[in-house]
């Protein structure tokens, strides 16, 4: 199965295909870190670092030189569906209806089969418009269409976090999504135990492990490697880092003393996001935009590395982030966690023989 990434970012959907058997040939983004990180991770893969928009249907076309059967996959842009931005759910906002490059790309390269991915927020917003505009029009173009919510944490990932797939097929079948693998959840601690301590705003990317013994999950993430990079970790103000001593597992700004959050107008209007701190025996939180959130460590004072973050999305160690600590925080927390996205392609390719 050859693979066309849309939107590809740092490129974890393009991860999770790889580990299922997919050849990723061709991978599309228009931001520079992300695409600097996908090349660095994925060298076999052509990547176009350029707006979708701009690439014209002759250079579509050209893809099928690398085979067949092909599949195209991404993500559109989601922060405009995401529950937490109320101000852009709607059908005024542009970057909402970039689903329509994908639905080009189908048009020109007729391929087998599309997976289409995005936060759950797309089926509700402007009453569910967008989803069914791009039933419709994968419909009329003769695909068969399933769609599902499925659950990271279901599938290996120690992170409750929730994603919206749409699966079509051009040769009448109905994809089976996959059922719900793991009973036991993995938990934060699997996830982060025997990664090194770190400080406040720790600026030494690469370091070796806290611990040589590991859960599974950490001895899958780390393979051979006695280290990994990326342990970044964003500066905090004094007062912000005096506000996270207050917040025990799984609580939040709530737990704040109001003396200490008298910079706030009104504290109350606050997420409950907002200042969470994580518990160790439960999978995260969604890892979204953390380092905004102050997402803080579950047993030290201070927000997650990039690193820790990546572990709680199933990037495995090997897996190296470019760019500044803040454009590294962002291509984590936008990113498809790989292992779900290996299940799901898992999924399509047994039913493809």
């Amino acid at each position: 199965m050859i693979g066309i990434d849309l939107f590809s970012g740092a490129g974890g959907m393009s991860l999770g295909a790889t580990l299922a058997g997919v050849k990723v040939k061709v991978a599309v983004d228009s931001d520079r870190f992300a695409s600097e990180t996908f090349a660095r991770n994925h060298p076999s893969t052509t990547l176009i670092n350029q707006n979708i928009e701009t690439i014209h249907r002759k250079e579509i076309k050209s893809w099928k030189q690398f085979g067949s059967p092909i599949i195209v996959f991404g993500g559109p842009p989601c922060q405009g569906f995401s529950w937490s931005n109320a101000r852009t759910r709607n059908t005024e906002n542009k970057s909402n209806w970039l689903f329509h490059e994908f639905i080009r790309v189908v048009e020109i390269l007729s391929p087998e089969w599309i997976i289409f991915e995005n936060v759950r927020g797309i089926v509700d917003t402007a009453g569910g418009i967008f989803v069914k505009t791009i039933i419709n029009n994968l419909t009329k173009q003769n695909y068969t269409v399933t769609t599902a919510l499925l659950n990271a944490q279901d599938f290996g990932v120690p992170q409750d976090r929730t994603r919206f797939f749409l699966v079509g097929n051009r040769n009448g079948l109905e994809f089976r999504f996959p059922s719900k693998r793991n009973k036991v959840p993995v938990t934060v601690a699997d996830a982060l135990s025997d990664l090194p301590q770190l400080d406040n705003g720790n600026s030494l990317c690469w370091a070796g492990y806290r611990t040589q013994t590991c859960s599974q999950y950490a001895k899958r993430m780390r393979g051979n490697l006695r280290g990994c990079f990326n342990h970044l970790v964003t500066r905090n103000s004094s007062l912000i880092i005096e506000r996270y001593r207050y917040i025990p597992q799984g609580g939040n700004w709530e737990d704040i003393p109001s003396r200490l959050m008298k910079n706030y107008a009104d504290p109350s209007r606050c997420h409950t996001g907002v200042y969470h701190r994580l518990s160790e025996d439960m999978p995260s939180v969604v890892i979204g935009n953390f380092r905004k959130n102050m997402l803080i460590h579950p047993t030290e004072h201070r927000g997650l590395s990039v690193r820790e973050a990546a572990r709680i999305q199933s990037f495995p160690d090997s897996f190296v982030f470019c760019g500044s600590i803040g454009f590294q925080q962002q291509q984590v927390g936008n990113a498809v966690p790989p292992l779900l996205a290996k299940a799901v392609f898992q999924s399509l390719l047994r039913q493809t023989k």
